[in-house]
């Protein structure tokens, strides 16, 4: 069986052939490691073979790996990336360095609010569903340019870019990816300062490299880590 270390090495050499691949600076895509379900003397296992970033879906489960004995005072990047709701917003908005998964207006305002009352600035991801899955989370690409104004205005947090959960097939997730990186152009051509929407947050353990073709600045990768769930 392969050790966590080897896996996320592995890892990082398919990072590097695909950015070579596609004319890209391979410190230009940042490895997420997806570990959701995952004990934590599993995260302190990659955190000790190098990996910083871990990715946390459900917010009872991070919480309880945020304040374990074993990963205290340890320097973790923890990234929220699963669908959140309003009224967990404030569970978590002091504990995590990026939030992926705001998918409506609604919940950005609350995050805005959850902000100012902490003193803190925080920054975001909007989810866009660029497959049109009814099953999936994420705003419509139209609706995203409808609302973007009103986003860009929110006190105390900072739209950094976007975040698409893509088909399971490999072709139409291509598709999907790019459509996610013209959608984050079309939103710098509206935004009060371009220079802050940088983030492409897309692909996973089966589609990072065509992630990582279409612009993926973040990939999220759990199981070529940490093996099935």
């Amino acid at each position: 069986m392969e050790s966590i270390a080897s896996n996320i090495e592995a890892i990082r050499k398919q990072i590097n052939t695909a950015c070579i691949e596609a004319g890209r600076d391979p410190a230009s895509v940042r490895l997420i490691a997806v570990s959701k379900t995952k004990s934590a003397e599993l995260v302190r296992e990659a955190f000790d073979s190098g990996q910083v970033e871990f990715g946390e879906s459900y917010v009872q489960e991070f919480l309880e790996k945020y304040e374990d004995p074993l990963l205290e005072n340890i320097p973790i990047e923890w990234h929220f990336i699963g669908h959140l709701q309003s009224n967990k917003v404030r569970s978590i908005i002091d504990k995590v360095k990026l939030v992926h998964g705001i998918d409506k207006l609604s919940t950005a305002e609350e995050l805005s609010k959850r902000a100012v009352q902490h003193n803190l600035h925080v920054d975001y991801l909007l989810e866009v569903n660029t497959s049109g899955e009814t099953s999936k989370y994420g705003m419509s690409p139209d609706d995203l340019l409808l609302e973007a104004a009103s986003l860009f205005h929110l006190p105390n947090i900072t739209l950094r870019g976007l975040m698409t959960i893509a088909s399971y097939d490999r072709v139409a997730a291509r598709e999907e990816f790019r459509q996610l990186r013209m959608l984050l152009e079309s939103l710098r051509d509206i935004a009060p300062d371009p220079s802050k929407l940088t983030e492409l947050s897309m692909g996973m353990s089966g589609d990072f490299e065509e992630a990582i073709h279409e612009g993926a600045t973040m990939i999220r990768v759990g199981t070529s880590i940490f093996g099935w769930r």
